[in-house]
């Protein structure tokens, strides 16, 4: 399987360097890096009326991102707490 690049909306990063604890934070950014290896990995749901935009769980956060398979890239969209994150998607 080919390595996609990952690009992170800057929206999206601000909303990961707002993640506390630390440890926490780490392990969402770890989820995120392993999508380029494996965009669809298990567990990823495909979100319903929002084009090829999955979602991956991380404790109680929600990594939303969009994968394009014609490009070789995965786009971090949105990062949050799963009771905020689907909203304004």
């Amino acid at each position: 399987m080919e390595s996609y690049s990952l690009r992170i909306k800057r929206s999206a990063a601000k909303e990961i360097e707002g993640i506390e604890p630390r440890k926490v934070r780490r392990q969402v950014v770890e989820r995120v890096q392993a999508l380029a290896s494996n965009p669809r990995p298990r567990g990823c749901e495909k979100l319903a009326g929002v084009g090829e935009r999955y979602r991956v769980r991380q404790g109680s956060w929600r990594i939303v991102y969009e994968v394009r398979d014609d490009e070789l890239v995965v786009v971090l969209v949105k990062v949050g707490h799963r009771r905020d994150v689907y909203k304004g998607l």
